[in-house]
């Protein structure tokens, strides 16, 4: 038997015996060569080395590795294993290599690659670039040289099995020696299980702690990294979906939508909204006679209205941006419905400073500026509470604190201010000279 002959089948023995082991040889091949042991091998021994291989190297072997064989191997993998497998390839080749599987083993492997939007995984990107702890400085960067990427800050280290061990930044590996193994420059790195929310990823970005963020299982096996580019505009996607919810539009309505799908978007909360305009007018109803006798108060109804619902919407705002961000929690809704009463009081004292002078020289009575300038800091006081309350008790019961909170809180603010500007003209009219 010829030595190449002999050292070939003790390298298979070897490498079916130890298969793990045998994937940090892999990983410093070409694929072609290790194309070439997967189409000569069993199927067990080569799936063993197809999983343990290094995220980057799996891409490249997949994209390369034949039909036949590629069933063959995927047949015998579990469905999990298949679709880690899977997510390293581009759309185009997954599409196309599950195509070749058995409808029911490719359903199963579709479903488990298809994360929900609001999950951490569907954020993340599975092209990583993955070293073994004992790899060498030297042998890090003639790999980095040869991929060419310059937007790599940091380099993954796993354990054989895959497991998350930690990062190593470029600038350590740059200015330290070339025998130096990754272990001994081993730094811990963050990271999120892949079906947490997404908006756990958004919020360590925000608070600075992260650039890139790992996303493992639950066995703490590397899948992928979320980049700082994704997490810039999962932000910005949040914060414009926010928008569109607040006001009753769908958040997946776009500029361009067709007029019916912002309709069938819209239309409901439109209803919705109708139905609130009339609580508010049946307030106003309650106090015709008041009106009747005392015709200027209509004119001052749009402006108590108008304050309380502005304060409001401040009040919202702010509240919705730190439910979003983690600031706050539900259980904190007191201190923030303290603070906004505080500042619906002082600012409507100022408010009602200016608006009761103007009442007076306008309607050229001290009653109805003292009424005005009274239910001003009532409604304002009142508009600052429902603005920080209304979010937080959506999100308390689960719903998404966005979803029209100004259709609930302009209904508030509405009942509030005429209830508290007619209300009062109606109690305090005849000892103020109104009537």
């Amino acid at each position: 038997m010829e030595i190449a002959a002999i050292k070939r089948k003790l390298a298979n023995t070897y490498i079916q015996r130890f298969p793990e082991e045998a994937t940090s040889i892999f990983n410093t091949l070409s694929p072609e060569e290790v194309l070439d042991y997967l189409r000569t091998q069993p199927v067990d021994p080569a799936q063993e080395v197809l999983v343990n291989l290094a995220p980057d190297m799996q891409s490249k072997v997949l994209e390369a590795l034949d039909d036949r064989r590629f069933l063959t191997v995927f047949e015998a993998l579990d469905t999990y294993s298949a679709a880690k497998l899977l997510s390293r390839a581009s759309p185009t080749t997954i599409e196309r290599k599950l195509e070749l599987l058995p409808d029911d083993k490719s359903k199963a492997i579709r479903e488990t690659l298809t994360y929900p939007p609001e999950a951490a995984g569907y954020l993340m990107d599975t092209q990583i670039i993955t070293f073994s702890p004992t790899t060498t400085v030297d042998q890090v960067l003639e790999k980095l040289r040869k991929i060419g990427d310059r937007k790599v800050l940091s380099v993954y280290v796993t354990s054989a099995a895959g497991t998350l061990l930690g990062r190593v930044f470029i600038q350590n590996i740059a200015i330290s020696s070339l025998s130096t193994t990754l272990e001994e420059l081993l730094e811990p790195s963050e990271s999120i299980q892949v079906m947490s929310p997404a908006e756990e990823a958004v919020k360590l970005f925000e608070e600075g702690k992260i650039i890139n963020l790992a996303v493992v299982d639950l066995d703490n096996n590397l899948l992928g990294v979320i980049r700082s580019e994704t997490l810039i505009a999962a932000t910005q996607k949040d914060a414009s979906e926010d928008v569109l919810a607040m006001f009753g539009a769908g958040r997946e309505e776009r500029a361009l939508s067709s007029a019916w799908f912002a309709v069938k978007k819209r239309l409901p909360w439109l209803q919705i909204n109708l139905v609130t305009a009339f609580l508010a007018a049946s307030i106003v109803g309650m106090f015709e006679e008041t009106i009747a006798q005392v015709t200027v108060l209509a004119v001052f109804l749009p402006v108590v209205a108008g304050q309380s619902g502005n304060t409001g919407s401040q009040a919202l705002a702010v509240t919705i941006r730190g439910l979003a961000l983690r600031e706050i929690q539900t259980d904190q809704w007191w201190r923030v419905a303290k603070k906004e009463v505080a500042v619906g009081f002082i600012n409507g004292v100022a408010i009602a400073l200016t608006t009761a002078l103007i009442a007076y020289f306008w309607a050229s009575s001290f009653g109805i500026a003292l009424v005005i300038g009274t239910s001003m800091i009532l409604s304002m006081v009142i508009a600052g509470f429902s603005g920080a309350v209304v979010p937080i008790v959506l999100k308390a019961v689960g719903q998404d604190p966005a979803q029209s909170s100004s259709i609930v809180l302009t209904t508030v603010t509405d009942i509030m201010g005429f209830l508290s500007f007619l209300g009062l003209a109606t109690a305090l009219g005849g000892a103020l000279g109104i009537f």
